[in-house]
């Protein structure tokens, strides 16, 4: 059998509901330590609980700490897989770092619940018992590191939670998962082609995350400057536009040799320097603003964290983020 390194690390799949409140909250025990005997008749176990925490508690420097941690285990023992227990706030935040650092190709699975252990219909032992066959599929190898959620398989750059409480929130917009898990296989049906490998040995930049809305100003801009930030990262209307009073603020920051990176704030297609009016995607990519490839916020500012490790060169840094 091969051997598979089990990380928890908090969230809804280890948490229980209160039958007089309805409130949930994190359980003194994981319950997946007595509710899934079956891992044992599957694959040998190591497991460890490197912290105990709520998806919404953790930082860049949690998600730094699980990325030594592997790295420093599969390197100093026999290890095939690993899985990750997590909390699907910023599951996919931390899904796609591990992604960014690890320099392995071993299956990395990370799994969570949208429903609490003793809610009817939780699904997190099923999702972990799926995420463990993933893991030792031999098919897993090589893919980069995944999520594995109700059945299906998708890969950390493109995945998103989708709904707030639906069991079938995780998502890849536009690609669609690259897998599914049945009751007696584990099927991939595509594979990804390219991935980004950064060495970081800390990540203490500050990067801010601000979304575009209609009527948007220089103000906002001129105010997460004076913040002191290393980095930014807009979600901007449609293909790649900004309301024409923000350009003054853009111009502010990239005079502070500030990096900014363009996203779409629509789930589906990319960033792209079309329009050519003021505001429009053509004047800011003339300007200096790095266009990305299709990844969403969040994401986004998880790469510019570790890319700003290696270069604050925007010619490099728009290189990367075409990737």
């Amino acid at each position: 059998m091969k051997t598979v390194y089990i990380i928890h690390t908090g969230g809804t799949i280890s948490m229980k509901e209160d039958e007089q409140t309805g409130s949930v909250a994190p359980s003194k025990q994981n319950p997946l330590m007595y509710s899934t005997p079956s891992i044992t008749k599957l694959a040998n176990v190591i497991v460890e609980e490197v912290f105990h925490l709520p998806s919404p508690h953790i930082t860049p420097n949690e998600m730094l700490l699980l990325s030594k941690t592997i790295e420093k285990n599969i390197q100093h023992q026999q290890i095939d897989a690993v899985v990750i227990t997590h909390g699907t706030d910023t599951l996919e935040e931390t899904a796609y770092f591990l992604d960014l650092t690890i320099q392995t190709d071993i299956p990395i699975v990370l799994t969570g619940a949208m429903r609490s252990s003793n809610e009817i219909g939780s699904d997190g032992p099923h999702n972990f018992i799926s995420s463990l066959r993933v893991a030792i599929s031999d098919e897993a190898r090589g893919k980069g590191v995944l999520v594995v959620m109700n059945d299906e398989i998708h890969t950390a750059k493109n995945v998103t939670k989708t709904h707030t409480s639906n069991v079938a929130t995780f998502q890849s917009p536009q690609y669609g998962p690259i897998g599914i898990v049945t009751k007696q296989h584990v099927l991939f049906h595509h594979m990804p082609t390219i991935r980004d490998l950064y060495v970081v040995d800390k990540v203490d930049k500050k990067v801010i995350l601000l979304k575009a809305y209609a009527g948007m100003d220089e103000q906002i801009l001129h105010a997460v400057c004076d913040m002191n930030i290393d980095g930014l990262v807009i979600e901007a209307l449609g293909q790649g536009n900004l309301p024409p009073r923000t350009i003054d603020g853009i111009k502010h920051l990239l005079q502070k040799n500030i990096p900014i990176v363009l996203v779409s704030r629509c789930f589906n297609g990319i960033a792209q320097d079309v329009y050519s009016y003021e505001g429009g995607g053509k004047q800011l990519k003339d300007l200096g603003v790095i266009f990305s490839n299709g990844l969403n916020g969040q994401k986004a500012r998880i790469k510019l964290l570790t890319a700003l490790e290696k270069t604050s060169d925007p010619s490099h840094l728009q290189t990367m983020f075409l990737k």
